[in-house]
């Protein structure tokens, strides 16, 4: 069985299926039924506001970001897909943090549903640090199909490095 660095961790039978799929060259058929569509959210203005809507519909006392971007450098350092952060500044007496968070660029032309998981994943971490229990119950109260959005992103991300290798 061949193991794909984006799909650790799921269970031996499943992977066969994904296994299955890839050697008859079906995955990117199965991506394109499921997700057909592409989203419009394509500057960083309308991402922030993207964003900023999510996070005021389902964690209104979260609190509120201060920039939102797409980093065309983001997927290529350690494979992160979205981060967040918080940057803490002296002004005088007073310590003031600025919430952050960067989207990997490849998101620019995703399906709404894999735009969506990320941020709200990311919008996530401003309640809960860890990727613990809590955590995934969040993403779940946000995006109902999170974990089902987060495994088709992962056969989006393995298929992109399939297509890469072939196209190399």
């Amino acid at each position: 069985m061949t193991h794909w660095k984006y799909l650790g961790g799921y269970p031996a039978a499943l992977l066969d299926k994904v296994n299955r799929m890839i050697e008859r060259g079906e995955l990117g058929d199965y991506l394109a039924k499921r997700h057909p569509d592409r989203h419009q959210v394509q500057s960083d203005k309308a991402l922030y506001a993207y964003t900023n809507a999510l996070r005021q519909e389902h964690l209104r006392n979260a609190p509120g970001i201060d920039r939102v971007w797409y980093d065309s450098k983001l997927d290529v350092i350690n494979r992160a897909l979205g981060m967040h952060t918080a940057i803490s500044h002296v002004h005088g007496s007073r310590l003031k943090t600025r919430k952050e968070i960067r989207i990997a660029s490849l998101f620019r032309d995703a399906a709404p549903e894999f735009l969506q998981m990320i941020v709200v994943h990311e919008l996530a971490h401003l309640k809960e640090t860890e990727h613990n229990k809590a955590f995934y119950q969040l993403c779940e109260y946000m995006q109902p199909d999170y974990h089902q959005q987060e495994f088709d992103l992962r056969l989006y991300l393995t298929w992109r490095d399939l297509e890469a290798r072939r196209n190399a």
